[in-house]
């Protein structure tokens, strides 16, 4: 959600304008693409079912939200959750989803720190 800009041309927060559109734009893009990753995912699986013919894997809500830090600034994102009831036959724990766009290894900011997260890898802008 953008916010609303002082007359000096900055926002609440003393960013400018256009660094909120471009984060906003941002988390709605991470948003979407771990939508799609979920969604791939379940359906792939979706033949897999236990005795009474339930699916093992599918959604869970949401996550916590968090910030991370991506080339466009600190974003926060609230990843889908999966509840995957499939077991690793040879270690008997459960199988888990793991998102390839958002890593466990990306920590949640705490408010008030600014780059503690590791940024997500930049992609060129092709023009």
């Amino acid at each position: 959600m953008l916010s609303v800009v002082n007359a000096d041309g900055t926002t609440a927060n003393g960013s400018s304008l256009i660094d909120e559109i471009v984060r906003e734009g941002a988390r709605r893009m991470l948003a979407a693409a771990l939508e799609a990753e979920v969604n791939a995912y379940i359906a792939e699986l979706a033949d897999q079912r236990d005795e009474k013919g339930h699916r093992l894997v599918v959604r869970n809500g949401y996550h916590q939200p968090r910030k991370v830090t991506t080339a466009a600034g600190a974003v926060e994102v609230k990843a889908p959750r999966v509840n995957d009831k499939r077991v690793v036959e040879a270690t008997g724990e459960r199988k888990r989803f793991s998102s390839a766009i958002l890593p466990p290894w990306c920590p949640q900011v705490a408010e008030g720190q600014r780059g503690a997260a590791p940024a997500l890898p930049a992609r060129p802008v092709h023009r």
